[in-house]
């Protein structure tokens, strides 16, 4: 049924922040997403929704998805629609913008959905559609596909975004005083609609900069969307002059978005160190990523938590009384969510896993950089350290994008291994790697690896996940591992710290890695399950209590949007109010 979008959205108030994001991994099944970009969003918005800070989420709708992997008996990635019906999930709302793309109107309709937080505070996301009838087909599709590999379409996906999200909220009532939070440069067009609606004030670019906060993620230059500029000028033509003489020859997105944002942020201290020195001469703080613990804690460790701490759902800081939790509470919470992994991969793999069985878990999108391959580089060394102890199993999961040609060859090259090293060592290759599987091998493994070519990485959250559910991470020292790492407390560390002066080699690292686990990591994990389990509490009290959306949350409000009104208003009590 449609809702009237003004009346609808009342009951959203006091919103402050607009939070444009190309992906909101909110609902399994709701295909709104390909990776850790739409998961940080969506955990943004329930972060928000627990502390009650007035925003609103605005993205596409993408009716097919992203993709549906499939992985074939030689180990090679197929790709399919994804579809998903939105009537399941949202809510149509009678409310209607245009954008302008090659000289043609095209119409945008929005939908809603609503996360609730724990004191059932709720902050809405919309979503902008424009497959209907009015529409061109090519306008139409835009609606269909997230990060098709096709620079026309992306380009007018991305005026859709940011012109018509800034065009949107108008349209639903949201006239306040906003704030326009870009996570990631997809929505940066925003800034010329921001300019033409400031366009009287006397100094148009200052008023769009100051209600402007970007937050970049990837260390990794071709992860910065670039349109040549006549291009962007063709499908874009009521660009205002003044941006399109910035651009030169290509519109790079994360330039605009930075060239046009009071407050730039990257997200792990070494991924802004990165940044800058890609990006140089702005000025650009870090504010580390967070997970939204509740929304990823597995059901075992969610009632052992409630016993002890009763509040830890209002707080995540409250999980460092943890601390005072028996290691054999701990092994027994993990035990329950390991057999829970097992008994699902049964069920949909048939793969039969050994709960006694020490397992690795590697999961993330599947590209050179992130080097999936790395742990099978020496076969035999992994059949050695797996006789030595009581067995080794590995899970994998991930998926690579349809163009990228060397990721589909790493997915190739881990199935080849993974068979090459049966029975020896038990393996499985779970295919579409999606928020489900994320819950369950994030919690039902042993041990979390993470091997990015430093200093690709931007933050990597799925370590995060793991820790609060007590697992430690074996990990080179990148994003923020470089933060949540303290050796033999918290995990492990692969090779050291990234220095371009002083750089690890590829062999010193491997070396590292199979050392710790045949010399460190097993023995332990196997002889000393005590002071294994200690390990695990510590995972959870120190990086669980800190590596989390509230924290992360409360920093942005801080540090960026409360910032910005404070500009313009003296007294704190107002800013308290537009906030909350």
């Amino acid at each position: 049924m449609m809702e009237d979008g003004v009346s609808i959205m009342e009951r959203f108030y006091d919103i402050g922040t607009a939070y444009f994001s190309m992906e909101f991994a909110l609902e399994n099944d709701m295909h709104t997403y390909a990776g850790g970009l739409g998961v940080l969003a969506a955990d943004m918005m329930r972060g928000c929704a627990d502390l009650e800070i007035g925003i609103a989420g605005v993205s596409l709708l993408v009716k097919k998805g992203y993709f549906f992997q499939t992985i074939d008996a030689q180990g090679v990635q197929h790709e399919k629609e994804d579809r998903w019906n939105p009537h399941e999930f949202l809510t149509p709302l009678n409310a209607e913008v245009s954008v302008t793309i090659e000289d043609r109107q095209v119409r945008i309709t929005p939908w809603l959905y609503g996360v609730k937080g724990v004191t059932g505070f709720e902050v809405p996301v919309i979503f902008l559609d424009t497959d209907n009838e009015a529409n061109s087909p090519f306008e139409r599709s835009l609606s269909y596909y997230l990060y098709k590999d096709d620079d026309r379409f992306r380009c007018a996906q991305e005026i859709v975004l940011g012109v018509g999200g800034v065009r949107m909220l108008e349209a639903l009532g949201f006239v306040s005083d906003l704030r326009y939070h870009m996570n990631e440069g997809h929505s940066a067009f925003l800034v010329a609609e921001l300019m033409r609606k400031f366009g009287d004030a006397a100094d148009p670019a200052r008023e769009v900069r100051n209600r402007c906060i970007f937050t970049t993620h990837t260390p990794v230059p071709a992860g910065h969307d670039k349109f040549s500029t006549k291009m962007v000028q063709n499908m874009f033509p009521s660009m205002p002059e003044e941006i399109q003489k910035s651009m030169g020859s290509v519109c790079n997105m994360t330039e605009l978005a930075l060239n046009h944002s009071a407050f730039v942020n990257g997200v792990a201290g070494s991924h802004t160190e990165t940044t800058s020195t890609m990006f140089p001469g702005h000025d650009i703080e870090s504010i580390t990523n967070g997970i939204h613990t509740s929304y990823w804690v597995c059901p075992s460790m969610d009632e052992l938590f409630g016993r002890y701490v009763k509040s830890w759902r209002k707080d995540f800081f409250n999980l460092r009384y943890i601390a005072g939790v028996s290691c054999k509470e701990i092994m027994e919470a993990h035990r329950a969510a390991k057999e829970r992994m097992i008994a699902w991969l049964f069920g949909h793999q048939k793969v039969n896993l050994n709960p006694d069985v020490f397992t690795i878990g590697y999961a993330r999108r599947i590209t050179p950089y992130k080097r999936a391959d790395m742990l099978f580089s020496d076969m035999q060394r992994l059949k050695s350290i797996a006789q030595q102890y009581r067995g080794l199993q590995i899970l994998y999961s991930g998926i690579a994008h349809p163009a990228d040609r060397e990721g589909k060859r790493q997915i190739e090259y881990v199935h080849d291994a993974m068979k090459a090293l049966r029975p020896h060592v038990r393996t499985c290759y779970i295919e579409d790697y999606d928020l489900q599987i994320a819950g369950m091998m994030v919690s039902g493994c042993d041990l979390w690896l993470n091997t990015p070519r430093p200093p690709q990485e931007a933050s990597g959250t799925s370590g995060m996940k793991a820790a609060a559910n007590g697992v430690p991470q074996l990990s080179v020292l990148d994003g923020w591992w470089n933060e949540g790492h303290i050796e033999n407390i918290t995990g492990w560390s692969i090779g050291k710290r990234y220095d371009e002066n002083e750089r690890a080699s590829h062999a010193e690292e491997l070396e590292d890695m199979y050392g710790k686990l045949e010399h460190t990591i097993l023995p332990l994990y196997y002889n000393n399950p005590e002071q294994w389990a200690r390990i695990m509490r510590n995972c959870i009290s120190i990086n669980g209590s800190f590596f989390n959306t509230h924290r992360m949350v409360r920093q942005y409000v801080v540090n960026a949007y409360f910032t910005h009104i404070t500009e313009k208003i003296e007294t704190t009590e107002p800013v308290l109010q537009e906030i909350r």
